[in-house]
């Protein structure tokens, strides 16, 4: 009899085990396409909220992490199996592995403070952690630029956010910095007069704010002049290569030197002394 109770208990246990591991496959497996459905609608409405792209996708996926994580652990309780312990293991695990991991999860955490602050986007030319460069992607572990030759630079988060960022493409506008030297025997008028020209021929050259030239110092071999006008910020370089070539040909065409350092050297020549009067004459 005792054998039968036994038997009966083991079926009726196996039963239950059928029973829970298909409820609970059937929980995982519907929890998965309600997660899919949600991460989904979710990402639409954000895009249609004019979200940052970079920030749609950052958190489309924290919320298809944290979902899925409620339906296994309501897969696992369905089954029988004491989540509270469970998580406690988890939690004691990942400590381990934080400590473990401690550069990953500062990238981590500095990506993170990109996403939130946003110092740069993808498109912009930016010049931090030790590389300057085009952004093409930012991660949430690293971020990827492609440098002037064409170089891809993966470079961590936290290398990116703990030095100081400069984005040459925030504004719209930048203004292009000249610095010109011409000779002390050149007419000032004439050299101003000059240096108006090419700015105001330039169309790419922007009227507000308006162009500065100034002669700015007095050096040891030259006057330098300062030229800076504002261009849109696609337009800086072409504008900063094209306009220092029509000043060194204007120049020239003008009559206006360009000198380069020197100095003047004097040499004095000195006669050799004679002997001095009085003095004793060398033994012979």
């Amino acid at each position: 009899m005792n054998s039968q109770w036994i038997t009966d208990v083991v079926q009726m246990q196996g039963m239950n085990f059928i029973i829970n591991l298909v409820a609970a496959a059937a929980i995982f497996v519907i929890g998965r396409w309600a997660v899919k459905l949600a991460h989904r609608l979710s990402l639409k409405a954000m895009q249609r909220g004019k979200f940052d792209p970079l920030l749609v996708k950052f958190l489309g996926n924290i919320l298809y992490a944290l979902l899925m994580i409620f339906v296994v652990l309501a897969a696992i309780s369905q089954m029988g199996i004491q989540t509270t312990s469970l998580i406690a293991v988890i939690g004691a695990a990942g400590l381990a592995v934080g400590l473990a991991l401690q550069g990953s999860l500062a990238n981590f955490a500095a990506g993170v403070l990109v996403i939130i602050f946003r110092p740069y986007k993808v498109g912009d030319y930016v010049e931090a952690g030790g590389v300057a460069g085009v952004i093409d992607d930012v991660q949430i572990f690293t971020t990827e630029l492609k440098t002037a030759d064409n170089r891809k630079v993966i470079v961590p988060n936290g290398q990116m956010m703990n030095g100081a960022i400069t984005n040459y493409s925030s504004h719209a506008t930048r203004r292009v910095d000249l610095v010109v030297g011409v000779g002390y025997d050149d007419d000032i008028d004439t050299v101003r007069r000059v240096l108006e020209g090419v700015v105001a021929e330039d169309p790419r050259v922007l009227e507000d704010p308006a162009p500065n030239i100034r002669m700015s110092a007095m050096g040891d071999s030259s006057v330098s002049w300062i030229v800076r006008p504002w261009v849109k910020a696609e337009d800086y370089w072409d504008v900063h290569w094209e306009m220092t070539e029509e000043i060194k040909r204007r120049f020239d065409a003008e009559g206006i030197s360009i000198p380069f350092p020197q100095r003047d050297v004097h040499v004095y020549h000195h006669p050799e002394a004679g002997p001095a009067r009085g003095a004793a004459s060398p033994e012979r």
